[in-house]
């Protein structure tokens, strides 16, 4: 369990002056995935307030394509109505004379007598017969407009998914060296246009962060041998010293000292080390029961939590997750760590593990212990953070990693961690791993 350092900063560390960078932000980075950046769309914004999915952009450019010729289609419909229709306007009936004495017998029965009826009944049926062949045109035209208006959205979305296809590749390969995997490639082929563009500066960018990383690890091997070597010598060394019964209290009280020291300079370096290793997101990962996991940390811890006169509640059901098993036993005895040291005698531990509705699993240890402010709980998984009245030279406390190294697991399983003050004193921490 960890707090924040004092107003002024951490002992020892200066100060940030005014040519030296700023610390960085205490909220995590954002990850890719459902979630999305504040500049990004999202559902409701614009014309597409009306729809509860984000529309994604091939759909946008099928509503475009398709919605164009619909626009066409209308106004070249209501242009080939007007034009007609002003054809109709014309005398489209030859002109007859009835003569005297001479009675007609229309088809609709109507018996016409003189030319003033003849002239009626024929513009009504010119009149009648225009409106009637509109109708059909526009009718059929209408009709046909639909039809090609569904033919129109379907080609739009094909050659809107051609089109967009090499954003689709770039994409995928953007997923997958989201973590450590980066030395896939993109390697588009094609026209010399925007996406392959595109396509190629992602390339160097990945080349450029391949190199980076394979510099990071290398250094990371380099510090684990050139920081452990020295280290174990000078365990032995006083191991030794101390195995000597001729050894004089004084010397003996000094060995005792200088072992518990070297021995945090150890947990030191190793939680660096891990926390280092632990940054990436995993690219491999099989199917691991938490239960198991917590089971592991469990024997692990429980001469501790007896040396310390704490129980141990365990509450283990079923709870299914991928991901690294070595990375998930860590999380789980690094929070049981932290909840039996920062314990108080005859105090209890208690650690559960439950499936979560729709995939993945839950872990969550909680404990008694010491009152922790509300305000701490943002830095409490800040590296070399430690709750106040805390000693800082016992290695048994631990160096102020352990929960650091539990967000960084959990960060690279795709997780999430939320921790919480209990009232009566100590923490209920939480996690999931999808």
């Amino acid at each position: 369990m960890t707090t924040p350092p004092p107003p002024g900063g951490a002992p020892g560390v200066p100060t940030p002056g005014p040519g030296q960078v700023p610390p960085r932000p205490n909220h995590p980075p954002r990850r890719p995935g459902p979630r999305r950046d504040d500049d990004a769309y999202r559902p409701g914004d614009g014309l597409f307030a009306w729809l509860s999915l984000r529309p994604t952009i091939r759909i946008r450019l099928t509503l475009l394509y398709g919605g164009m010729f619909l626009m066409a289609g209308v106004v070249l419909l209501l242009l080939m109505y007007y034009f007609v229709r002003s054809a109709f306007q014309t005398d489209l009936v030859p002109h007859f004379t009835l003569g005297q004495g001479v009675t007609l017998r229309a088809y609709d029965g109507a018996t016409l007598t003189n030319q003033g009826e003849l002239d009626r009944w024929l513009a009504h049926f010119q009149a009648t017969r225009s409106d009637e062949a509109l109708s059909t045109l526009l009718r059929k035209a209408l009709t046909a407009l639909v039809c090609l208006a569904v033919i129109a959205f379907a080609v739009g979305y094909t050659v809107a998914g051609r089109v967009l296809h090499p954003l689709g590749r770039i994409t995928r390969t953007a997923r997958e060296v989201a973590g450590s995997d980066l030395h896939r490639r993109i390697n588009l082929d094609g026209p010399d246009d925007e996406l392959k563009e595109l396509a190629d500066t992602f390339d160097e960018m990945l080349e450029r962060l391949d190199r980076a990383f394979d510099s990071q690890h290398r250094f990371v091997a380099n510090a684990s041998h050139e920081l452990r070597t020295p280290l174990a010598i000078n365990r032995t060394l006083l191991e030794v010293q101390l195995s000597d019964p001729n050894t004089s209290p004084d010397l003996q009280q000094l060995g005792k000292t200088l072992l518990a020291t070297n021995e945090r300079s150890e947990q030191l370096v190793e939680g660096l080390l891990l926390l280092a290793r632990s940054e990436n997101e995993l690219t491999e990962r099989r199917p691991v029961d938490l239960a198991e996991v917590a089971q592991r940390a469990l024997e692990q811890i429980r001469p501790e939590a007896g040396n310390r006169e704490v129980e141990l509640r365990p509450e283990l059901a079923a709870a299914p997750a991928h991901g690294n098993g070595v990375l998930l036993e860590r999380i789980a005895l690094n929070l049981l760590q932290n909840a039996v040291r920062y314990n108080s005698p005859g105090g209890w531990v208690e650690i559960t593990t439950a499936a979560v509705r729709g995939g993945g699993g839950e872990l969550v240890v909680s404990n008694t212990g010491p009152v922790v402010p509300g305000y701490e709980l943002d830095h409490i998984f800040e590296p070399f953070r430690r709750l106040k009245n805390t000693d800082r030279t016992r290695s048994d406390k631990g160096v102020g990693l352990g929960l650091s190294i539990v967000r960084s697991v959990v960060r690279a399983h795709g997780g999430t961690l939320e921790a919480t003050a209990r009232p009566g004193g100590g923490l209920r921490i939480q996690v999931r791993i999808p």
